[in-house]
């Protein structure tokens, strides 16, 4: 089928949205209709050229969301029609990964995902004279239509906006997921958060979620404190603002220093 992608064409050039052939799903594989995507700065890492793993001509997105179109021969988890999030870090829930309590880093599908290509080492993207473009990360969702296993799917409420749930599949596991999973904060803990970007965003919404009782958001821009607030941000601070040295000015602001 013919899709409209956003082609990673080289390194450090623009993207050509343009279109491109989209093969159906093959085996353990499933057909997704994009109907919303976020962009990243690891996309734009990838695109400047200065990511070491960047491949191209690829069509980059990591954050989107879905409904399923079709699903290939083996597929028995989702069906067309479901509501989804692409995951660039699947489960597979058999691999030793998967089955240790300590980690969540599948292995199944990473080598080839690694090398811009499906699990069975070919892509499905190509241009129209049929030249292969690479996927990204193993999602794509800089295009209409994407091929993504069936593992690296996870299914969603039909009543979630796209719009909203396709920012899900990175920025705030990444954020929620370093306060629960690493940073393992306990109820009553005072936190400061540097920089008020996406993931600031959602390390906040992650220390509100876990009890933390202050947090305090550190930015150089004073726009983005409307938004943290209503994240859960306690306190705000402006470095630019602050006469002297910072850090004892936190200390003092957290009667000791952020747990």
């Amino acid at each position: 089928m013919k899709v409209r992608a956003a082609v990673a064409v080289a390194s450090g050039k623009p993207l050509e949205v343009t279109t491109v052939n989209l093969e159906g799903p093959r085996a353990f594989e499933v057909l997704v209709e994009i109907k919303a995507t976020g962009i990243c700065h690891t996309d734009e890492f990838t695109l400047s050229g200065a990511d070491p793993e960047g491949l191209f001509p690829a069509i980059l997105g990591h954050e989107g969301a879905g409904v399923v179109v079709e699903v290939g021969p083996g597929v028995t988890t989702l069906k067309p029609g479901d509501h989804v999030i692409p995951l660039y870090t699947p489960e597979c829930r058999t691999c030793e990964y998967c089955l240790n309590p300590k980690t969540n880093l599948c292995q199944a599908i990473r080598s080839t995902q690694g090398q811009g290509l499906m699990p069975d080492g070919s892509s499905r993207f190509t241009t129209l004279d049929g030249d292969p473009i690479l996927h990204y990360m193993g999602t794509s969702t800089f295009a209409n239509y994407t091929v993504v296993p069936e593992i690296a799917l996870a299914k969603i409420n039909p009543d979630a906006p796209f719009d909203k749930v396709c920012y899900i599949g990175c920025g705030v596991t990444t954020g929620i997921g370093a306060v629960i999973n690493t940073a393992k904060v306990e109820i009553g803990s005072r936190a400061i958060v540097f920089g008020l970007g996406g993931i600031g965003l959602n390390v906040i919404q992650g220390l509100r979620l876990a009890g933390a009782d202050q947090i305090v958001g550190v930015d150089l821009n004073a726009d983005k404190k409307p938004m943290a607030e209503r994240f859960g941000m306690t306190d705000f601070v402006n470095p630019t603002e602050v006469e002297g040295d910072l850090v004892p000015y936190l200390v003092n602001l957290t009667k000791g220093g952020a747990d």
